[in-house]
């Protein structure tokens, strides 16, 4: 299996240093992300275009490589192909027979050719003998350059003809690593989500800082996403996650600010934190998902005083995005489902808050706040690999769990809709429902609680985390299914 990839078009203006660096981190990009799948994979070509090949024959294994380069920042779009050696325009004709032949029955066509190369024949005359001898000898309804049935691709470069099985869209943007590192404030909303995936994909080397402002299920449900995000579009690189128990500074605020100011010094308190914690990890630029306006403290008088509470750059990539816009990458990216489900926590809500901080103001009000306590909560930040953040959760989870499931059970299935759809579990007699991981907590009080349930995932990893959870907060109708490798289904 061959893919030809087509990088974004930025990339191709550049200047040559540059355009050569930007292919180079693309082509090492690919490689390492598709290895997952086929440890043989090899990806050539430094300047127009990249040649992925692969030795994967199974449809299943085509079906993730496909997936895989749809997601990595970079890839404009990508052309599975049958590649031949170039010998002469009926040859190509003859190919295209075999391959769509049986296809253009009754149906209109057109031919698209590009050429690289020297070459005795035009792009034209292609097109002309090839779509002409389709359009002859396989029953096709006729040619319709603007709207046909069938659209051939073909493409010839110097010495080999490739021709198109299918062209598929990537998204676009700048390789990961050949911008600088970010620091994202992630609260695992529909903002912050969508704001690191815009950095991502604009080549920036994005880590996330999470403030726990004291909620377990919370800080569950951001890693989650956070890791999500990683998974999809950054598998590659070593990203990393920070949390910052904010609880203590949270609680600072309630006793000593005024209330109409707590909004405007709690974003200047996280922007010291993440100042000190990309201080330590070289980072120069910090991101956060907000918009103007959206909600009180996002007034431009009240995000320029939150601004000098720091020294670094802050980027917001929402900045003049309207809230249903932002939701709607949410959905195209797969993090829409995460917002809505996560549980939400915010201990400092202003009866009256203040539109139009005055930076006086906010000074006096800081001076009543003990910088001791956030200096604490930065002593006792967390760091880990995005890699590990989802594993380390899971080693400290205690739950029973089960191998065989008993009448009357219920098993849940709580993996990835994706992922139920690719490979669903098949357990004759045994009730099955699909609840994702990211909408348990939400959910789950729903259900019969007379009823007992089997939390299911691949790695046994989520369903110990959120039966742990649930647990905790008091269901005792949960457990973990996790049968045996030998005989237990494969997800």
């Amino acid at each position: 299996m061959k893919l030809v990839v087509k990088v974004f078009a930025e990339i191709t203006i550049k200047s040559r240093p540059v355009r050569k660096n930007f292919i180079r981190q693309l082509r090492r990009n690919i490689r390492n992300d598709l290895r997952l799948i086929d440890p043989e994979v090899t990806v050539t070509g430094e300047w127009d275009n990249l040649q992925v090949d692969t030795q994967v024959s199974d449809e299943r294994s085509r079906e993730q490589l496909v997936e895989r380069l749809k997601c990595i920042p970079g890839v404009a779009n990508f052309l599975e192909v049958w590649e031949y050696p170039l010998t002469d325009i009926d040859t190509i004709y003859q190919q295209c027979r075999e391959h769509f032949g049986a296809q253009l029955t009754g149906k209109t066509l057109a031919i698209r050719c590009k050429r690289a190369g020297k070459h005795e024949f035009s792009s034209q005359d292609v097109e002309r003998y090839v779509g002409g001898g389709l359009n002859q000898n396989c029953g096709a309804a006729g040619v319709d350059l603007k709207n046909p049935d069938l659209l051939i691709r073909i493409e010839i470069r110097h010495q080999q003809v490739f021709i198109v099985r299918a062209m598929h869209y990537g998204i676009g943007g700048y390789p990961l690593g050949s911008m600088e590192q970010v620091l994202t404030l992630m609260s695992g909303g529909f903002d912050s989500t969508v704001a690191a995936y815009q950095m991502l994909r604009r080549g920036l080397t994005t880590h996330f800082v999470f403030f726990n402002l004291g909620g377990r299920a919370h800080e569950l449900g951001v890693k989650e996403v956070a890791h999500y995000l990683w998974q999809k579009y950054a598998r590659g690189h070593k990203l990393l996650f920070v949390t910052v128990p904010f609880e203590g500074v949270v609680g600072e605020i309630l006793s000593q600010v005024d209330n109409s100011q707590m909004g405007v010094i709690l974003k200047r308190m996280m922007l010291r934190a993440a100042t000190q914690i990309a201080d330590e990890l070289e980072i120069a630029t910090l991101v956060t998902g907000e918009a103007i306006g959206q909600v009180s403290s996002q007034t431009l008088p009240n995000l320029g005083i939150i601004d000098r509470a720091t020294d670094k750059l802050v980027l917001r990539p929402l900045i003049v995005s309207h809230k249903q816009d932002i939701i709607d990458t949410a959905d195209a990216i797969g993090t829409g489902d995460f917002a809505r489900n996560m549980p939400e926590y915010c201990g400092v809500i202003s009866v009256n808050p203040t539109t139009r901080a005055c930076p006086r103001r906010i000074a006096r009000e800081e001076e009543k706040f003990d910088m001791a306590v956030l200096e604490q909560a930065v002593a006792q930040t967390t760091i880990t690999s995005m890699a590990r953040v989802i594993d380390e959760l899971g080693e400290s989870a205690e739950v029973e769990i089960v191998e065989q499931i008993l009448p009357g059970q219920v098993l849940l299935d709580i993996r990835h809709p994706d992922d139920v759809e690719d490979t669903p579990l098949t357990l004759p007699d045994v009730e099955q429902r699909a609840l994702p991981f990211y909408a348990i907590n939400s959910q789950f009080k729903n259900l019969d609680a007379n009823r007992q349930y089997l939390l299911y995932c691949d790695r046994g990893v989520m369903s110990r985390l959120h039966a742990q959870h649930l647990v905790s907060e008091g269901f005792t109708n949960v457990r973990v299914y996790r049968p045996q490798p030998a005989t237990g289904p494969r997800a």
